[in-house]
């Protein structure tokens, strides 16, 4: 009777512990299956993904990570298809680039009807435009001209009431120096530049949003920032308004793109980017009211009638000349 009874509590044992592994097994097996996203987008944009894939059937199938564009970009370049991502958002001049140096994502399986030509190896998301934003009462209490362009910020009589961005910091600053070197060449951009740095002071920002954050809180009159912001702000009947700069309304756009893992590479990743393109899009338009896909319309003040695009393509060699042209303006100020 003991041994019959040993022999059943073998048995029990041992299905029990089959029964365990094979939970662990699977478990383990659902995890390898998430699609890990590495992103450089802000919350809004992060949200706004993650609510489409939940909304389509893939909550609990990914992991976001966030990271700052330079950080993620410097993971790009350095690590290629090695990076642990099955998918990247990203600027897409760091994803040009990276596929450029490291032939790293794979081609879309999926049409992408873009109004501008696009390579195939990612889809645009969102796009951003920059521009002037008034903080229209503390500039009538400091009897300041509305500006009209970029080359304005550098007046004297401004000293003390902007505030823009470092481009060190953010690639924000990108869209007002591409401005400044398309209509006046990179010499006279580096005295035009120095002279906006003097003028904003401490109020120049490592942040893309530092200076709409300035203006909204009326420790500045002028700031350079992000188009959609200012016109968001505006319709909300804040005494902010915008000014699209005589030199242009220049675009930064950002893509999503599957990276190439060869067999390994996760079927899922693919199924989620086109998921995004296809039916996150005009959640994302909420925000970044900017048309980029065949079709797609948005209120006339979503885009600047003066739109521009910087005459070379834009990569991260061109950042790094640019960036340098910025660091020699503001050693000038010592």
């Amino acid at each position: 009777m003991k041994s019959i009874k040993l022999k059943k509590f073998l048995c029990a044992f041992m299905a029990a512990a089959v029964s365990i592994g094979c939970m662990a097994g699977c478990t383990g097996s659902e995890a390898e299956e998430q699609v890990v996203i590495y992103s450089n987008a802000d919350d809004e944009a992060v949200e706004s993904m993650k609510k489409t894939l939940d909304e389509n059937g893939y909550s609990g199938k990914y992991i976001f990570q966030s990271f700052g564009t330079s950080e993620l970009g410097g993971k790009l370049l350095a690590e290629g298809k090695n990076i642990e991502a099955d998918v990247v958002t990203m600027s897409t001049y760091y994803l040009d680039s990276a596929e450029d140096q490291n032939d790293m994502f794979v081609d879309l399986t999926f049409d992408v009807n873009t109004i501008d030509d696009n390579p195939s190896f990612y889809a645009p998301f969102l796009g951003n435009q920059g521009a002037l934003i008034i903080n229209t009462e503390v500039l009538a209490a400091n009897n300041l001209e509305m500006p009209t362009s970029v080359k304005d910020l550098a007046k004297p009589e401004y000293n003390g009431f902007i505030s823009v961005v470092d481009i060190a910091g953010s690639s924000t600053a990108w869209l007002m120096i591409q401005s400044l070197v398309d209509n006046y060449g990179e010499e006279e951009t580096e005295t035009i530049l120095t002279d906006i740095y003097r003028n904003a002071g401490a109020h120049l920002e490592q942040s893309g949003s530092g200076p709409i954050k300035k203006v909204r809180a009326g420790e500045v009159a002028i700031g350079f920032g992000l188009r959609h912001q200012a016109v968001a702000d505006k319709a909300e009947g804040l005494p902010i308004d915008y000014v699209d700069p005589a030199e242009g309304n220049y675009t930064l756009k950002e893509g999503l793109a599957v990276v190439d893992h060869g067999d390994e590479t996760n079927p899922l990743a693919m199924e989620m980017v086109q998921c995004i393109i296809e039916k996150g899009r005009p959640d994302l338009m909420n925000t970044y009211p900017l048309p980029l896909y065949e079709g797609e319309t948005a209120d006339a003040n979503a885009m600047s009638s003066n739109s521009k695009t910087f005459p070379e393509p834009l990569t991260v060699d061109l950042l790094e000349k640019h960036q340098e042209i910025s660091e020699n303006a503001k050693a000038a100020i010592q």
